[in-house]
């Protein structure tokens, strides 16, 4: 049996969700009460892990649960690690004692960004907080692997999904004849969820030990973002007005210049590839896009 560790997230969610697509045996936490049910296990990293067990027959763990602002990281730093640096620790000591395969999910953070493509042997550089505690429990981690130990880890950047606030804001306003203002200094390498879920689904299935890494094959700005919705609605391309992240409060790490990683492993282990930028982001946004035209006809 499989288990998503923070199935309240979009990612575990997802993951959750697709593999009960698939009739997999699958069940999830929960940090709220409320949702718990008979596939919905209570489970707070923020919380004490004391007499917290997974349940009989769960063979592969995915760990999508942490405090992955970088703001939130930024602010409040010791709360932040506690969850994930000794809480995520402590949580798969407890899974490897008892032979359970454990998938960590991490983040490009890890790097500091100079450079694309970054091979998944690369040294950690991090610039944010959130990404030197994510390479903290990265390098515990990776010495166990080295001593024999079931973990794979994942690293991912943006992923996308019709769920993002910002872009469903973005066509809702060029829809309306608003303008928009994003930054043409922030990049972005997004990934289809489907394929974040396709390659954790694998992942576990196999229970590959190493590092893996999945983003998009190339980096573009929100300023492009904006520019091509504003093509898919038919809008003035003057409603793009485009601004520089250096006038913006933005924690460190927040502007990289590349945040691309090396893919190929997954591709040549279980032939995952990724859609082009464009295609990832028109296939995600399509029903957005479309409420966003009706709308505007209707108007």
């Amino acid at each position: 049996m499989f288990l998503i560790i923070g199935g309240d997230s979009e990612i575990g969610g997802a993951a959750f969700a697709a593999l009960k697509a698939q009739n997999q045996p699958v069940t999830a936490t929960t940090r709220r009460r409320v949702h718990v049910a008979e596939d919905r296990l209570l489970l707070d990293l923020a919380a004490s892990l004391d007499g917290w067990e997974p349940p009989k027959g769960v063979t592969s763990v995915c760990v999508c649960a942490a405090v992955a602002r970088l703001a939130d990281c930024a602010a409040d730093a010791q709360t932040s690690a506690h969850i994930n640096v000794t809480q995520t620790l402590a949580l798969v000591d407890k899974l490897l004692k008892r032979g359970i395969y454990v998938l960590l999910l991490s983040t490009n953070q890890v790097f500091d960004g100079s450079v694309p493509q970054v091979p998944r042997n690369a040294p950690h550089s991090p610039v944010s907080e959130y990404g030197r505690q994510k390479a903290r429990t990265e390098s515990v981690l990776q010495d166990y692997m080295a001593h024999g130990a079931p973990i794979g880890i994942l690293r991912l950047a943006k992923v996308a999904s019709p769920r993002m606030p910002l872009l469903q804001r973005w066509i809702a306003d060029l829809a309306a004849g608003k303008p928009i203002s994003p930054f043409f200094d922030m990049m972005l390498s997004p990934t289809q969820m489907a394929s974040v879920s396709s390659a954790i689904n694998s992942l576990l299935r196999e229970q590959a030990t190493g590092v893996f890494q999945l983003t998009g094959p190339r980096d573009v700005s929100y300023a492009d973002i904006g520019r091509f919705l504003a093509g898919k609605l038919g809008v003035e391309a003057s409603l793009v007005q485009a601004s520089s992240a250096r006038v913006a409060d933005l924690p460190d790490g927040a502007t990289p210049l590349h945040t691309t990683l090396d893919s190929a492993a997954l591709r040549d282990r279980f032939g995952l590839e990724v859609p082009d930028v464009w295609q990832v982001i028109e296939s995600v946004m399509s029903s957005d896009v479309g409420q966003s035209r009706t709308m505007q006809n209707a108007g």
